[in-house]
């Protein structure tokens, strides 16, 4: 699951940051040439699915290990990993689609995306507090700390994506918007 959720956070916030750059680039036309679709160079979107799968239930079958889960806890933990399975992968809009939305459309779809993903937050929220509720202390501090290494994974893989993105040919090939010499009243 730790890759997988690197996986899914680094699709959710590039579909949310290609959106609001989407809505801060200039109207000018984009001379670059379309990057490949998030993922691994050559993956199909199924095969990225397949492997985030195979991921997530390797994941799963070394927390199960590494908490020890009981035969008492084991409906829990099977409910808790059915919802903390995605139940679709995030589909990235269109740019073209996109580039023939006015800005207020824009920002209202990126809006609506953020959204459906704070709902998915507080579905698994749930989730996590239901499942926490059923854990011994000692398997409450080990859930901690897989959590906590999970986020610090995400985070060096998040800062790794940007730094690949920084170095993609032609990513720097648009120059940034101007900044107002004065500040707006």
């Amino acid at each position: 699951m730790n890759h997988f959720k690197q996986r899914l956070l680094a699709i959710v916030i590039a579909a949310g940051c290609s959106i609001s750059a989407g809505v801060m680039a200039q109207s000018a036309p984009d001379p670059r040439p379309p990057r490949p679709p998030a993922g691994e160079p050559g993956k199909t979107p199924e095969q990225m699915r397949e492997m985030m799968k195979e991921r997530l239930a390797k994941h799963q079958a070394e927390l199960h290990d590494s908490l020890k889960i009981t035969a008492a806890q084991e409906p829990a933990w099977k409910t808790f990993t059915q919802s903390m399975t995605p139940k679709t992968m995030p589909v990235p809009e269109d740019p073209k689609v996109m580039e023939k939305m006015t800005t207020p459309q824009r920002m209202e779809k990126s809006l609506e995306r953020m959204k459906e993903h704070q709902a998915q937050m507080q579905d698994r929220l749930a989730a996590v507090k239901t499942f926490y509720a059923v854990l011994t202390p000692e398997q409450q501090k080990a859930f901690d700390e897989a959590h906590q290494r999970m986020r610090k994974d995400a985070q060096q893989n998040m800062a790794k994506q940007m730094q690949k993105k920084d170095q993609m040919p032609g990513m720097m090939d648009k120059p940034p918007m101007d900044k107002p010499d004065t500040p707006h009243h």
